[in-house]
């Protein structure tokens, strides 16, 4: 069942009970009230009526006629009785009544007054003393009257039902719709969305209600999904570029020299060329089964300085990129020796940062690269900058994830791979780890260490 039928068959039936409810107790509340007051009136009627038939031999004259002028027009649809103690009826409509017995005439005598009500009239008795002697006093009305009334409050109550159900159900179905609508509206965006545009946002009514926060959701989802996809195509891109060279350059050699036969020389260089693809393909491979394993290592084991990891990364990049005399400046400012020891896998926080030092070399186009090992309160803090081709801002949010690259690498060699593998090890060693730049001007890592 769709949304919008739920929500108009719940209105409607919450609207029935709660309505069906409050008629049944306005009705019955009525009812009572009604009773009361005609139980009321036929009590005043039945004093009238005893003092009408029992004090005319004690009242005045003109005073006596005035009491019979009441009592003639309160009583026009009336029917009184007095009975003596002898349950005789002395006064009144002589018609034997069979719902006035001896047992509630003895009941009045002892409790003083009785009301009651038959199929069809109300009745109301009450104990009357005279000096003629002790009289029961019963009056009676027709109900015909309350019959009418009630049944047209009860034919009322309907009517104004179904009309309020009729009522109730058109304007929750407009509502429904017009809830429902920003979730259609939803529901088209989302069709459209194929997988080669999982970044388009959907876009969003700022309801700031639950609908707000479901196209938050949603779009935060096709946000992950296309950021897995990138990294699919990344990893794709960066497998068959890593794997390609190498095996088309050990291909190409082996056809080549398989056309004639070699000297022992040829062969010992042939088997050189083809280590190498194959060490190359090693490590490529090595790295990968890095980047997998790292997930799921939580080894925080040793006690190692800092400072002599960065000094051991600055002997080896000259090895490595033919680097000026003061490229890499190394300035440490830290008056606490201590918080240079560190804990953690000692191994792994070199690889991590000697990737973050090997790109600061390798995108600074030359440029000084300042390495400040600094004092925060009782943390370390380093601090790597260089001045070259700087990060994008839109490439910035995704540097950190595998297999990305920046679109303005240009010819630089990479696999988008280090950053992540930083990004990982510094996660599993709760080290603090930010990024800022700007292109063409230079990039800033800050990294903050957990203190000892």
């Amino acid at each position: 069942m769709k949304i919008r039928n739920r929500f108009t068959l719940i209105s409607s039936f919450t609207f029935s009970v709660v309505f069906v409810i409050a008629s049944v107790i306005t009705y019955f509340s009525f009812y009572s009230y009604s009773e009361k007051i005609i139980f009321n009136e036929l009590q005043k009627t039945c004093l009238l009526t005893g003092i009408f038939y029992l004090e005319k031999d004690e009242l005045p004259q003109n005073q006596h006629l005035l009491i019979g002028q009441q009592f003639r027009e309160n009583s026009l649809e009336i029917i009184s009785r007095v009975y003596n103690n002898k349950n005789e009826i002395v006064y009144g409509d002589k018609t034997i009544d069979k719902n006035i017995n001896a047992q509630r005439l003895d009941y009045i005598r002892k409790n003083r007054k009785l009301n009651f009500k038959s199929n069809h009239h109300f009745y109301f008795g009450s104990f009357y003393h005279d000096n003629q002697g002790d009289f029961v006093v019963f009056v009676k009305k027709n109900d015909q009257e309350f019959k009418t009334i009630t049944n047209r409050l009860m034919i009322i109550m309907i009517l104004v039902l179904i009309s309020g159900l009729i009522t109730i159900y058109i304007v929750s179905r407009l509502l429904s719709n017009l809830a429902y609508s920003p979730i259609k509206h939803i529901i088209n965006q989302v069709n459209e969305i194929e997988a080669s545009s999982l970044d388009r946002h959907i876009v969003s009514p700022n309801t700031k209600d639950d609908i707000q926060e479901l196209i938050e959701t949603y779009n935060n989802l096709f946000k992950r999904l296309s950021d897995t996809f990138i990294i699919q195509k990344n990893f794709i891109n960066y497998v068959s570029h890593e794997f390609k060279t190498p095996l088309t350059a050990i291909s190409g050699n082996l056809e080549v020299f398989a056309q004639k036969d070699r000297t022992s020389a040829e062969y010992k260089q042939m088997a050189e060329k083809v280590l190498e693809n194959v060490y190359q393909i090693e490590g490529t491979m090595n790295t990968l089964m890095m980047l997998s394993g790292l997930r799921n290592n939580t080894e925080l084991n040793e006690i190692f300085r800092v400072d002599e990891l960065v000094w051991d990364i600055n002997d080896q990049l000259p090895d490595v990129y033919p680097l000026k005399g003061s490229q890499i400046q190394i300035a440490i400012e830290i008056t606490n020796d201590k918080l240079l020891s560190i804990k953690g896998n000692s191994n792994e926080i070199k690889i991590a940062l000697y990737n973050i030092i090997e790109n600061a070399v390798k995108y600074s186009n030359g440029n000084p690269i300042k390495i400040s090992l600094l004092q925060q309160e009782d943390q370390l803090k380093i601090v790597i900058e260089d001045h070259g081709t700087g990060i994008s801002e839109d490439d910035l949010k995704f540097i950190k994830q595998t297999f990305y690259r920046g679109k303005n690498v240009n010819d630089i060699k990479g696999s988008g791979v280090g950053l992540a593998l930083a990004n990982i090890i510094f996660k599993q060693n709760n080290i603090h780890f930010t990024i800022t730049s700007k292109k063409d001007v230079g990039t800033t890592v800050t990294l903050l260490f957990p203190p000892l």
